[in-house]
């Protein structure tokens, strides 16, 4: 099975969600989740990743954080290795805390930053544990506030800063933010497909920058597909039939087309489109590589 895609670079934005193994309990009381902000802290530091809100929930948690470095899979597998590792030696277990991998959306800065921030802290609302955010205390809403102190790893001040340049302006309105959002849709139900959130021109960035990703053939199709072009953009009518065949591939393979949405839109038959792109690939495939002087 391949495994899904991801996105990494400098400055990346990302939700990440990580749920319990079997969807068990991954905090059996209040010192779990003092010993997991401590190894949060102390991961967050060592690989340079900003946090921007944060979550705990009993079988779940939730982070929304910025990677400066580019480094989101070793972040990741420090935390939950470390937090693994403690929970199982407190409280003399043995197997996995969580189940498989974590979940990640790419997350555009711009349209979604404050959007996710509010989802994150709102998690304990809408799961019906309370009324409101500020009773959840496992969660960045009161720190965000200036409530309660801030743990060392949260950048307070940096999402702050979208919502004011005066602090207790800003804190002022993110609060009205957050309750506005009591009710409100998901900003994750915007997404059609893929795992980015964010404006059309986003997508078609990330996009892009999967073409530099090895072996495109090998990535689920749920990873080709985000942000790509549309077929009217890919085949001009103008193009000869040589270069119709190569966009064939591209849009197949590349691009994450189905060769029957392929075959609808050039008024073909599946099957002579299906032997345009196997005779495509052959003779790509058989082409020497070229020599590097």
């Amino acid at each position: 099975m391949v495994r899904p895609l991801r996105l990494q670079y400098p400055g990346a934005f990302y939700h990440i969600t990580v749920r319990g193994n079997r969807r068990q309990n991954i905090y059996i009381d209040d010192i779990d989740r003092r010993h997991f902000l401590r190894i949060l802290t102390e991961i967050a530091f060592i690989r340079n990743v900003i946090c921007y809100a944060y979550c705990l929930m009993d079988n779940h948690y939730h982070l929304e954080i910025e990677t400066p470095d580019g480094n989101l899979a070793a972040f990741m597998r420090d935390l939950n290795g470390i937090v693994s590792q403690d929970h199982n030696k407190r409280h003399r277990k043995t197997g996995h805390l969580f189940q498989g991998r974590y979940h990640s959306f790419l997350i555009e800065k711009e349209t979604y930053l404050m959007e996710v921030a509010r989802y994150v802290v709102l998690n304990p609302v809408r799961a019906g544990l309370v009324k409101k955010p500020e009773q959840w205390c496992w969660s960045s809403y009161r720190a965000t506030l200036g409530e309660v102190e801030s743990p060392p790893f949260l950048a307070t001040n940096s999402l702050l800063k979208f919502f004011h340049r005066s602090r207790s302006q800003a804190q002022k309105n993110y609060q009205k933010f957050v309750i506005e959002g009591i009710g409100a849709t998901s900003p994750f139900e915007e997404i059609e497909q893929g795992i980015v959130l964010g404006s059309p021109q986003f997508l078609h960035e990330v996009w892009n920058w999967n073409d530099k990703t090895d072996d495109i053939k090998e990535l689920p199709r749920t990873d080709r597909v985000v942000g790509r072009p549309r077929l009217a953009d890919l085949f001009d009518e103008d193009m000869s039939k040589e270069e119709r065949d190569h966009t064939i591939v591209t849009a197949h393979i590349r691009c994450g087309y189905l060769l029957s949405e392929i075959a609808i839109h050039l008024g073909l038959d599946r099957s002579t489109v299906s032997k345009i792109s196997q005779q495509m690939r052959k003779i790509h495939d058989s082409r020497p590589d070229p020599i590097l002087l």
